[in-house]
């Protein structure tokens, strides 16, 4: 069997800051298991051992010895669903409340990393492949290549790096390479780890995996131009020939609005009275009126630039004229946090602002929304569109990456599309596809019930993905 390792920061149901662990979850499950033998590595974050540490089952214990560090650490292994996780507990950097957000996260990222390696080599498993997912793990083909080179069985590992978001690329000072990471300064001065006159986890992970991938398309043609590649660009089309888009899915079991557990369990077949029923119930969760048929327009989403926030903020007065109730799921830049408690204050019973993220909520408003808003400046894939669709809320999306690949707009002459998708990144191009949304849940019901069929009817299952994945498992052990 082909042996594949999984190394990431985050997956779902352990931790979750964002739509990659949902990926690093769902990508295992929908692989062929008669084929690959699957493992994930994850750092035992506090989160996670609060949770599950009665669960695990002790492993081994490793020395980490990288530059300046000296630590040590322990191994543990968990099955969930016949898939094999390891967990690499260091209380020292990983026992911490949130997941990110530290001044020393690089040296969390290094500990972890040369950990993985360490692991490796005492328990004498070498993975065929290793797939890296995001910054704070790209560093790791570089680690196999360079520092732990002498070793056979781990120079001989295959690399695929993913990029989920190329906005977060993990630049540090240039002394991390050799006071944390222990290489040697001459990769640094031959330009292979140098990023200006930094260190930049994302570059490196790009020039040292033997394939990259990034998770729609759109995004990965997007990422090779000077608008959308966060200076990356160059290296990108450098590297064109091993760069490859494959959009994401999502775990169908878990986002399931026939098992969830929601207010009412409904399925493509028959879903109006439950749609209706689960609309309802949440207007009385969160303290809206009781207006069944009044369009629920609704938002779960980080609160920042990137989700193009600013678009539905500065359209508040304009979109509340109209007969709308507005409901809003997250956290993020302030000054978005304060305008959205205002608008909840202004239009109490119409608009209501939930400060934070709760994952069970977030189900119930898939289930009971009608319009899912996702106007983002810039959207690797997205996955609150995937879900959206599976529970038969209509998305309303900017073209752009994931999104522009995921959800076909409206076409009323061949009575197509699973949404409303809008272009330019303006006011008027969103509040113009907004007024057309509006028109068409109000007055053409039809066209509107036949959206919510096709949406809850396409495939957002890994099972398309994981498919492309293994012919891209196949092509880099013949590389």
């Amino acid at each position: 069997m082909i042996k594949v390792l999984f190394v990431s920061f985050e997956a779902l149901p352990f931790v979750k800051t964002g739509g990659l662990a949902d990926v690093v979850a769902a990508l295992p499950r929908s692989l062929n298991h008669d084929k690959y033998e699957i493992k994930t590595v994850l750092p035992l974050l506090k989160k996670i051992k609060e949770k599950y540490y009665d669960k695990l089952e002790y492993v081994d214990h490793i020395y980490i010895n990288s530059g300046v560090i000296r630590e040590e650490a322990n191994i543990y292994r968990y099955w969930l669903d016949g898939l094999e996780y390891l967990f690499i507990e260091n209380d020292t950097y990983f026992y911490r409340d949130e997941v990110y957000g530290y001044n020393d996260d690089v040296t969390r990222f290094a500990v972890f990393n040369v950990a993985v390696l360490e692991m490796m080599i005492k328990l004498d498993y070498y993975p065929d492949i290793c797939h890296e997912h995001d910054y704070h793990t790209a560093i790791l083909p570089a680690l196999c290549k360079i520092r732990f080179n002498a070793i056979e069985s781990i120079r001989r590992i295959k690399h695929i790096y993913t990029i989920h978001n190329l906005a977060y690329q993990g630049i540090y000072n240039k002394n991390v390479l050799f006071d944390l990471l222990g290489f040697d300064y001459h990769y640094f001065a031959n330009g292979s780890l140098r990023y200006n006159d930094d260190a930049n986890f994302m570059k490196i992970g790009i020039v040292f995996a033997d394939f990259v991938t990034t998770v729609s398309k759109t995004y990965a043609m997007e990422i090779q131009t000077p608008e959308f590649g966060e200076n990356l660009d160059p290296m990108l089309q450098y590297r064109k020939e091993d760069l490859y888009g494959i959009v994401n899915g999502i775990d169908t079991d878990l986002f399931n609005p026939a098992t969830d557990e929601i207010y009412q369990n409904y399925s493509a077949k028959a879903y109006k009275r439950a749609k209706q029923a689960n609309k309802r119930s949440l207007q009385y969760e969160l303290g809206l009126e009781d207006k069944p048929n009044t369009l629920l327009i609704g938002m779960i989403s980080r609160l920042t630039w990137q989700k193009g926030v600013d678009l539905l903020v500065n359209s508040l007065e304009r979109i509340l004229k109209m007969d709308v109730q507005i409901a809003i799921l997250g956290s993020g830049e302030s000054k978005y946090e304060y305008q959205l408690k205002m608008m909840e204050q202004r239009y109490k019973g119409k608009a209501v602002f939930y400060c934070g993220y709760n994952e069970a909520l977030a189900h119930r408003m898939y289930a009971g929304l009608d319009l899912l808003l996702m106007p983002s400046l810039f959207e690797p894939c997205g996955i609150s569109q995937l879900i959206a669709m599976r529970y038969g809320t209509l998305p309303l999306v900017r073209e752009t990456g994931g999104l522009k690949d995921t959800v076909e707009p409206l076409n009323e002459y061949e009575k197509t599309g699973r949404g409303f998708s809008f272009g330019p990144f303006d006011h008027y191009a969103f509040n113009h596809v907004l007024d057309y949304a509006y028109d068409q849940y109000y007055n053409h019901k039809d066209n509107w019930n036949m959206l919510i069929q096709n949406a809850m009817n396409y495939d957002v299952s890994f099972k398309k993905s994981a498919l492309e994945y293994e012919e891209l498992y196949d092509k880099v052990l013949n590389k």
